[in-house]
């Protein structure tokens, strides 16, 4: 008698392809691979349920200032944090589709915050070669466009950007440039002198920042034109490609 033929190996179940939109080149391919990007979105839906959490200072090297707030939204409700979040994931897969390695300050995994100062060091202990904080404005009807805001020289306190003011300066001109060719929406009418570009000492995110970093006011809530922008999922998904083109240019510079 022959002995029965051994059973065949067993088959092992083909990896899940990956989630929608999140495609990726393998580890160390694409024009981004080795380096590290951290987005930071604009406040956190749950800091309107904690607000004395949020309203607790913190030092941002020039002074001290509270840790958060619950940004702001359009008239119909639509939130500053609920569009920063949209906006973030849709950059992360953009980058991730080049091989940038991507860190998101939060992602719905915490009631609130993080400090403004926590966003800061986020960004340093990733050692990142680009840091971009997302954001829209709540200024007057009327009142349009974007802007991206540039740390100034500051050396005070925990504070030193003397390292970072020349670098992220040429992040936030890529990004503002590409913003207006990705979405064709036009630089602040009412910030920045027509240029879509501010400089400010007073932000702890970018006061503590020891990385390149800059921030963007995407446009303003508050006035009926912008908010019909940013309510938009197209448009949202432009201003993503506008951000990813500007951090691009500026790592493979």
């Amino acid at each position: 008698d022959h002995p029965p033929p051994p059973p065949p190996p067993a088959r092992r179940a083909p990896p899940p392809p990956p989630a929608p939109g999140d495609a990726r080149p393998a580890p160390g391919e694409g024009p981004l691979a080795g380096k590290v990007v951290v987005i930071d979105p604009g406040h956190n839906p749950g800091n309107f349920k904690h607000t004395a959490e949020i309203n607790k200072l913190v030092d941002i090297g020039t002074n001290r200032k509270e840790c958060d707030t619950t940004g702001t939204a359009g008239n119909a409700g639509y939130t500053e944090a609920e569009f920063t979040a949209d906006v973030s994931q849709r950059l992360r897969t953009l980058l991730r589709k080049e091989g940038a390695t991507v860190k998101l300050t939060h992602e719905n995994d915490r009631p609130w915050g993080p400090c403004v100062d926590e966003r800061a060091e986020i960004g340093n202990k990733a050692g990142a070669d680009a840091v971009i904080s997302i954001h829209a404005d709540g200024s007057g009807a009327g009142n349009r466009g974007f802007h991206v805001i540039l740390p100034a020289l500051v050396k005070s306190g925990g504070a030193d950007t003397t390292k970072i003011v020349t670098p992220s300066r040429d992040l936030g001109e890529r990004v503002a440039g590409n913003f207006v060719r990705a979405t064709g929406s036009a630089p602040s009418n009412y910030v920045g002198g027509g240029t879509g570009l501010d400089v400010r000492d007073d932000l702890g995110g970018l006061n503590l920042s020891t990385v390149p970093k800059v921030f963007i006011e995407c446009g303003n809530m508050r006035d009926s034109k912008d908010i019909a922008l940013l309510t938009s999922a197209d448009w949202r998904q432009k201003a993503a490609r506008g951000m990813a083109d500007g951090i691009s240019g500026f790592l493979t510079r």
